[in-house]
C-alpha cells in the first residue's frame, strides 16, 4: 500500500507541475498573481466543528467515507488524533486502500480525524490537557483531561459517526501520536474494550515518570474481541548523549527520555502476555531515519496497513 500511495502522490504531484500547454512566462507570471488559483478542498472529505459537553470544549471533526459500498457489518474505521496534521496524509491512504480493495481484498476504511476548531496543526495547549492521564492522582497544570476526552469519545462522538456513516463498531483503530500515542495506550490499559486496534506512534511513555507502565494490568480485564496493538518509533528519537553535554540539550533530553527503549521494553512486555491479556497481535517497528516529527507519516501509512491486515 505504501508504494501505491506514493505512486498516487507522485502522479498527482507530476500532473500538476505540467501544463497542458507551453505559456510564456509573462503570460505565467499575470495568471499567478491574479484570481486563477483556487483553494484546495480534500474529496470525500467533510467537516464539523463539534462543542462537547464532556470536556466543555470544541473539535474540529473530519470525517472520509469511501465511495465503495461498505462490507456486511459496515466499514472499518480508524480514529486519528492531531487530526489538523495528520488527516490529510491519512485521508489520500484511504482512499488508495478504497481504490485497491477489489485487489487486495481488504475493506476501505472510514477515517475519523479529531482536532480542535483553533486550526492550529498541533493545538499545544489543547492536546496537553486532552492527551495526558491523571498520574498517581495528581495532574499538573493544563493536564490531566484525558479520562473526559476519553468519554467524548465513547459518549459522544462514536455515536455521532454511527449515525452517520456505515461502520462495523467490532472493527475500530485508535491513531495518536507523541502524546496522542501515550493517550492511546491510557485508553489501551484503561479502556481495552473501547477499540480492537491500537496504534501508538512515538508514544510519550516518559511522561510523569512511565506512570503509563503502572496502568498495563488493566488490560487484564475481559474483553469481548481480541485486540491488535502496533508501537512504533523514529530510529532518530534517541541517541546517546556526549559526556559534556547540559541536562538541557536536547541530546541529554531524548537520552533520558529513551524513545526507542521503551518501545522495545513495551513491546517486548506486550509480547510476553499476549494471551493473558487477550491481545491477538502485538508488533513494534523502528523507523529508519526518522525523529520524533517526522516519524507521524510513515507510522500512519504503517498502522494503516496493520489495521486493515
Amino acid at each position: 500500500m505504501r508504494r501505491a500511495f506514493l505512486a498516487t502522490v507522485a502522479g498527482a504531484l507530476a500532473g500538476a507541475a505540467l501544463p497542458a500547454r507551453a505559456v510564456e512566462p509573462a503570460a505565467a507570471a499575470a495568471a499567478a498573481s491574479g484570481s486563477d488559483w483556487q483553494p484546495v478542498v480534500l474529496p470525500q472529505v467533510r467537516r464539523l466543528d463539534l462543542a462537547s459537553a464532556r470536556t466543555g470544549q470544541r473539535y474540529r471533526i473530519f470525517l472520509s467515507v469511501p465511495e465503495t459500498a461498505p462490507p456486511p457489518g459496515g466499514h472499518p474505521v480508524i480514529y486519528v488524533l492531531d487530526a489538523n496534521a495528520a488527516f490529510p496524509s491519512i485521508a489520500l491512504m484511504a482512499r488508495t486502500a478504497a481504490r485497491r480493495s477489489k485487489v487486495t481484498g481488504r475493506a476501505a476504511p472510514v477515517v475519523v480525524g479529531i482536532g480542535y476548531a483553533s486550526g492550529e496543526d498541533y493545538d499545544s495547549v489543547a492536546r496537553a490537557r486532552d492527551y495526558t492521564p491523571v498520574a498517581g492522582g495528581k495532574a499538573g497544570k493544563g493536564e490531566g483531561g484525558a479520562d473526559l476526552f476519553l468519554d467524548f469519545i465513547e459518549l459522544e462522538l462514536k455515536p455521532l459517526i454511527q449515525s452517520t456513516a456505515p461502520v462495523n463498531p467490532q472493527r475500530q483503530a485508535l491513531f495518536g501520536h507523541s502524546y496522542g500515542g501515550l493517550l492511546t495506550l491510557h485508553a489501551l490499559f484503561t479502556r481495552p474494550a473501547a477499540f480492537q486496534t491500537w496504534i501508538a506512534a512515538s508514544p510519550s511513555i516518559w511522561y510523569a515518570e512511565r506512570y503509563i507502565l503502572s496502568e498495563m494490568a488493566g488490560l487484564k480485564t475481559a474483553r469481548t474481541l481480541p485486540a491488535s496493538v502496533l508501537l512504533t518509533v523514529g530510529e532518530l528519537e534517541q541517541a546517546a548523549a556526549p559526556p559534556t553535554a547540559k541536562p538541557t540539550d536536547r541530546a541529554a533530553v531524548l537520552a533520558q527520555k529513551r524513545m526507542v527503549d521503551e518501545v522495545r521494553d513495551l513491546a517486548a512486555q506486550l509480547e510476553a502476555h499476549r494471551q493473558e491479556y487477550g491481545l491477538e497481535r502485538v508488533r513494534s517497528i523502528e523507523l529508519p531515519r526518522e525523529n520524533h516529527g517526522s516519524a507521524l507519516f510513515p507510522a500512519l501509512s504503517r498502522g494503516m496497513e496493520f489495521f486493515l491486515e
